[in-house]
């Protein structure tokens, strides 16, 4: 599951595992091992079944043996951390419950006003080139940006938060990435425990499961890492499905419709949720031993043909993309908010968009985790990179100030800004 030919079809080895059964052996990387579940029903057992399923990965017999290496590339993402995604029982709950608490005093109102100007912004470096790269340009960018304000991040620690982040996604180094984003969070934390503010890192400090330092660290990177991938998938595979084939723009297609239909057939997080059998299991014919990792397949699932009268119908509650069971995404809905607000104000601004290369050219990213294309190259008509100006004009000025110096100001400061890190210049520009 770790190489090209997996990225290009992985249907294909759904479909070949599910001949055998619900379930069935992969390699995830060289030398890992796992049994990956693509049935429905089976998947929903193992989701929903904590006391046979753990998500400790602590347990993972071969890491404790020695046999993955430490440089291992699916380490990161399945290696043991204190946070919702790897404890079981009360420290779960414990834990799911001050992240919940937390997301939840995020409203929709606000998180549309906060991807609103991240989306100009970000629309504003390429407008007047007339070309882009939606993957690298907009759709990796704008989670990260967002998430950020979300965060309360001051620029510095903003700036180096998005480069830690993007060089573990990519690969780039990411043991010394993984240390520069550990470091940036403790900052992070240490300047909210001191001057809280209303943002999710404060609202965690404050909840009353009082999480130590260690503790809120590893549910930041848990948000950001469950937040900044899937989202970036979400919005590039949607972009693609409104671009090309039978989700044109020309078939009239409403973007949440589009969203459906990605998170049926192109699964944002294809295939995740580690499990780990606390005595050997039986999976309808496949024997998943104790301590090894259970994958889920939420792509091989949404495929499952006893889903096809769910699928042809779309139906939302069907699909596993959110998970299920205890460990299920506790954002969706936020989630679903910020892409169709980032592709709607992308279309809006850029109406005659196209795909910049046949269909059939682009490249699905190698790995066994996400479904998402290496890039989305565009063309469009080029448009003046006016909108951060026109979004300070718009807003109510300081007594006595020009609004015309302010939006010229604006309108330039981003050329300027490229020179530092993205949310600096960002952050500079809406002090204008």
């Amino acid at each position: 599951m770790h190489d090209a030919t997996f990225a290009a079809d992985p249907q294909r080895v759904y479909d070949q595992l599910r001949a055998h059964g619900p379930a069935g052996p992969v390699e995830l990387a060289p030398g890992v091992d796992a049994t990956l579940v693509v049935g429905h029903e089976m998947a929903l057992r193992v989701l929903q079944n904590s006391s046979l399923f753990a998500r400790d990965a602590r347990r993972w017999k071969a890491l404790n043996e020695g046999l993955i290496g430490l440089d291992s590339p699916v380490l990161p993402m399945m290696a043991y951390r204190p946070n919702c995604l790897f404890t079981d029982g009360a420290v779960h709950l414990r834990l799911r419950k001050a992240v919940t608490d937390s997301l939840a005093k995020l409203n929709i109102t606000r998180i549309r006003r906060d991807v609103q100007p991240i989306a100009d912004y970000l629309i504003d470096q390429f407008s007047e080139r007339g070309r882009a790269d939606l993957l690298n340009d907009y759709a990796k960018l704008l989670p990260l940006l967002l998430f950020n304000k979300i965060f309360g991040c001051p620029a510095d620690i903003g700036d180096t938060l998005t480069a830690a982040m993007s060089a573990i996604f990519d690969g780039k180094d990411a043991l010394r990435a993984n240390e520069q984003l550990n470091s940036c969070l403790m900052e992070l934390i240490a300047l909210k425990r001191r001057q809280p503010g209303d943002d999710v890192t404060s609202w965690l400090i404050q909840h009353p499961a009082g999480l130590t330092d260690e503790e809120l660290k590893d549910q930041l990177v848990m948000l950001m890492g469950a937040g900044v991938e899937p989202e970036r998938n979400l919005i590039g595979n949607v972009l693609l499905l409104l671009l090309t084939g039978s989700g044109g723009r020309q078939s009239g297609m409403m973007i949440e419709e589009a969203i459906d239909h990605v998170l049926w057939n192109l699964t944002p997080i294809a295939n995740y949720a580690t499990h780990y059998p606390v005595q050997d299991v039986d999976l309808d014919g496949v024997v998943a031993q104790a301590n090894t990792p259970v994958v889920i397949s939420f792509a091989g699932a949404n495929s499952d043909p006893a889903l096809a009268e769910a699928r042809r119908a779309h139906s939302r509650g069907a699909h596993l993309a959110w998970g299920a069971g205890p460990h299920a995404c506790p954002a969706k809905d936020p989630a679903q908010v910020i892409a169709i607000t980032a592709i709607e104000q992308l279309l809006n601004a850029l109406p005659d968009i196209t795909l910049a290369v046949p269909e059939e050219e682009l490249q699905w990213r190698p790995g066994p985790f996400h479904r998402a294309l290496v890039t989305l190259p565009v063309a469009f008509s080029p448009t003046p990179a006016n909108r951060i100006a026109a979004a300070i004009q718009n807003r109510p000025q300081t007594a006595g100030a020009d609004p015309a110096l302010q939006g010229a100001q604006a309108a330039s400061q981003w050329q300027e800004g490229r020179k530092k890190g993205f949310w600096s210049s960002f952050l500079d520009i809406f002090r204008a």
